[in-house]
């Protein structure tokens, strides 16, 4: 699957969903349930937002290394969830750049 029709994918909340199951990080999705709930939307539709959001403006590094934990991952599209939500919708980022807008 191209990388373009992975993230379509994510478009789709029931998507998302299953994709957050699939996270096996608890602390993270309880963050983006939260930050979901706080926004007024399903948990897969911010979600799906974050992801948006970092295709649209993760940095060429970035990138790099997304590409490289994807080439050696069983579930690329697992890899690209969690970067997308760690680097978009983590406690560091002072607020959740993604979701709601």
């Amino acid at each position: 699957m191209l990388l373009g029709d992975l993230i379509a994918r994510f478009a789709d909340p029931l998507t998302v969903d299953a994709a957050l199951a699939a996270v096996d990080d608890l602390a993270l999705v309880t963050r983006i349930t939260v930050r979901a709930d706080a926004a007024g939307l399903s948990t897969g539709a911010f979600a799906a937002e974050c992801v948006a959001h970092y295709a649209d403006t993760a940095s060429d590094e970035e990138w790099t290394t997304l590409m490289g934990q994807m080439g050696r991952a069983e579930d690329p599209g697992i890899v690209l969830m969690r970067r997308a939500l760690d680097a978009g919708c983590s406690e560091g980022t002072g607020g959740c750049t993604c979701g709601g807008h």
